[in-house]
């Protein structure tokens, strides 16, 4: 059983009006159980749109979104349960924080879910401890912390929900290399541990390469490709083609292509590359 699916799903904003916008049009996906899939898209793809549509953020104009072979919007009462099993971090999250400690707002989503104070608080530990956060941080402010740090709060306070979908908006954005680095290891080593499903949005190529085993291509509202991360970006021309980039190792490798080596251009990884180097020079007898 698909984790997410979509069933001829659109979703026009401001419809009947004069800036009636379609940010979404008829998008049929499969996201499977455990995948780890990047959703990448070009400024205005709809990529944000659609994955707004996953946890009921928005209401589909045309078609359907199943959670766990459930209509989301079949009936509106079970709504809120959808969204403790689908939890979005949105782009910036830190600016959501709002307790006075680090431990309450990780606290709060698990609170309102009714559980019992003793499941909240070894949710609320093992979500800290998932993100890297150490018990001194616990009692802080969490607007004494650090950027990065700020950030890593608010992605525990969805991860103490345990949903069975994780979606993370750019969970990056703003972040220098080793923070970007430091939260993408940690939520792929959560990822293993608890096999659920992760849609991570991104504009970084490399970051969907490193850390995705599926990606999914919104272009012009529409879906133009969901398939396996090599799958993918076998078709880097046609992505190039849509303003999108690729991993700069796969850039090298569509030159060394066009300059006419005998060279894969599906390229996507460091080892990769090495390997296939070493081939092209064992074919010239170098």
């Amino acid at each position: 059983m698909a984790a997410i699916q979509t069933e001829h799903l659109s979703y026009v904003y401001s419809p009947g009006t004069p800036f009636e916008k379609t940010a979404v049009d008829d998008v049929n996906v499969e996201i499977e159980e455990g995948a780890f899939v990047g959703v990448i898209g070009h400024t205005g793809s709809g990529k944000s749109t659609l994955i707004q549509h996953f946890n009921g953020l928005l209401a589909p104009t045309k078609g359907r979104v199943l959670i766990g072979g459930e209509d989301l919007w079949a009936d509106k009462s079970k709504l809120r349960q959808f969204r403790f099993q689908v939890g979005l971090v949105f782009q910036y999250p830190e600016y959501q924080l709002f307790e006075e400690t680090v431990y309450k707002d990780i606290a709060f989503g698990p609170t309102n879910m009714g559980l019992s104070a003793d499941e909240v608080n070894r949710r609320v530990l093992e979500a800290a401890a998932a993100v890297g956060l150490r018990e001194k941080h616990m009692e802080k402010s969490p607007f004494e912390l650090s950027g990065g740090q700020k950030r890593r709060v608010a992605i525990a306070g969805v991860l103490a929900m345990r949903p069975k979908v994780l979606i993370l908006d750019e969970p990056t954005a703003g972040l220098d290399p080793r923070g970007r680095d430091r939260i993408l290891g940690q939520l792929r080593e959560y990822h293993e541990q608890m096999h659920n499903t992760v849609l991570l949005v991104s504009h970084s190529m490399e970051d969907v390469a490193r850390y995705c085993g599926r990606v999914l291509v919104m272009n012009r509202s529409r879906l133009f490709l969901y398939g396996d991360t090599r799958e993918v970006f076998e078709r880097a021309d046609e992505i190039s083609g849509m303003g999108l980039s690729v991993p700069q190792v796969t850039r090298i490798f569509l030159g060394l292509k066009e300059k006419g080596y005998d060279v894969r251009t599906s390229i996507y990884t460091m080892d990769e590359a090495k390997a296939e180097l070493l081939s092209l020079l064992a074919k010239e007898g170098k």
